[in-house]
């Protein structure tokens, strides 16, 4: 999933250009009137007539698009299956051999923007599979056909005139727009928002090429990164082993306390030895509920998650970049089975606890913070352990309740 894309409405996480020609698909009718307002607030704003006359004409809409909107694996997949696609022997492999390849440059990225390199290449696997696999939608088409869909009108309205501006500047020309399903572009998978504001000529041949210079895409991606607040010398998080019955209680979700907090609550780390007497701030992430692993993530995860607001995303970036650098696998009990549950289940589970006080916000089938807080809230309430995880016990005591 690209930088700058994130799932629904709640995931626009960084400032695109504010525009006062948003086109509202909500009013349109049909696709054909969505694309005649763009073309009269393209006109409006000041736009080229290649843009009004010669690109918006010829937009036209794709049903797979809006088909992969509604079915995102960060939010659909279960955290071991999106890790086993993600943490393999080919990522951590050819991952290590990029380190080696680009040896110099990594070292300069570091030296000049604080970022690892293996977080670069970590994001560049997970994003593009290290280039193999940049996308070849129409950039263009994929963003009108999203602009033009109800849901986030806004949000991709903004990012189509953001790639306007960079075709009127021509930063980049539109035969070479192909990209995502989402309209990211290029080896670490650009939204044009992005691309305007982050994007650097890296290797100084005097234009900007995030497709075909790695140089330029990876010293763009560091650019961002540091830019949004990546903290040098700090991990991203680290595995962490709780202790027989934690005190849940204790402790909120999506909220940040002290090491030496968890330290008291008896947190180890994944094998066992004491956590350290570091001075950092740290937060609970459990990505399969008190049964699978767990994790204390520190600041540089929130910049992590701007990339992506993805739990599941954000974590295997980390984990990946620690597998890249030498790191050992993550740690399994093999004999503590979790309790999957299905989307339908899950919405279900919403439904009943907005009936029963507990507020979800509007039932969709996706675990995230709201679903998260209101189920932890149901568990300590009702004899449960307070993971905030939709496990079986929890979808058959609502059931009982609803």
């Amino acid at each position: 999933m690209s930088l700058l894309f994130k799932h629904l409405s709640r995931l626009l996480l960084v400032s695109v250009t504010t525009l006062p020609f948003i086109v509202n698909a909500a009013d349109n009718d049909d696709f054909e009137q969505c694309i005649s307002n763009m073309k009269v607030q393209a006109t409006s704003a000041g736009f080229s007539d290649y843009i009004v006359n010669d690109v918006i004409p010829t937009l036209s809409p794709l049903k797979r698009v809006i088909a992969l909107d509604q079915r995102q694996p960060e939010f659909s997949q279960s955290f071991a299956d999106y890790l086993k696609l993600r943490l393999t022997h080919y990522h951590i492999q050819t991952g290590r051999k990029k380190l080696r390849e680009h040896k110099v440059l990594f070292d300069k990225l570091s030296k000049q923007y604080g970022i690892p390199a293996q977080y670069l290449v970590a994001f560049w696997g997970l994003e593009t599979n290290f280039g193999r696999h940049k996308g070849k939608m129409s950039v263009l088409n994929s963003l009108a056909t999203l602009a033009c869909d109800q849901r986030r009108s806004k949000y991709f309205t903004s990012e189509i005139f953001d790639l306007f501006h960079l075709i009127d500047n021509k930063t980049v020309t539109v035969k070479q727009l192909e990209g995502s399903w989402a309209g990211a572009m290029g080896h670490m998978q650009f939204m044009p928002s992005a691309f305007r504001k982050y994007a650097i000529d890296g290797d100084n041949d005097g234009k900007i090429d995030l497709w075909q210079s790695e140089t330029d895409a990876l010293t763009s991606a560091a650019n961002y990164l540091n830019s949004i607040g990546w903290r040098e010398k700090e991990r991203w998080g680290r595995q962490v082993k709780l202790p027989e019955n934690f005190a849940f209680e204790k402790i909120k979700f999506d909220q940040f306390y002290s090491l030496a907090t968890f330290k008291n609550l008896g947190v180890t780390r994944a094998n066992g030895t004491a956590l350290s007497d570091y001075k950092i701030d740290a937060e609970l992430v459990l990505p399969a509920g008190a049964r699978g692993p767990a994790f204390l993530v520190y600041p540089n995860f929130n910049v992590i998650m701007k990339w992506n607001l993805s739990e599941n995303y954000a974590l295997s970036v980390g984990l990946l970049a620690n597998r890249i650098q030498g790191a050992a696998g993550l740690k399994v009990n093999k004999n503590t089975q979790v309790d999957l549950y299905k989307s339908v289940e899950l919405q279900a589970l919403q439904e009943k606890l907005n009936t029963i006080g507990y507020d979800v916000g509007k039932p969709d089938g996706i675990w995230g913070p709201k679903s998260r807080k209101a189920i932890r809230l149901y568990q300590l309430q009702n004899g449960l352990v307070g993971d905030g995880f939709p496990n079986r016990q929890v979808l058959t005591k609502a059931e009982i309740h609803g």
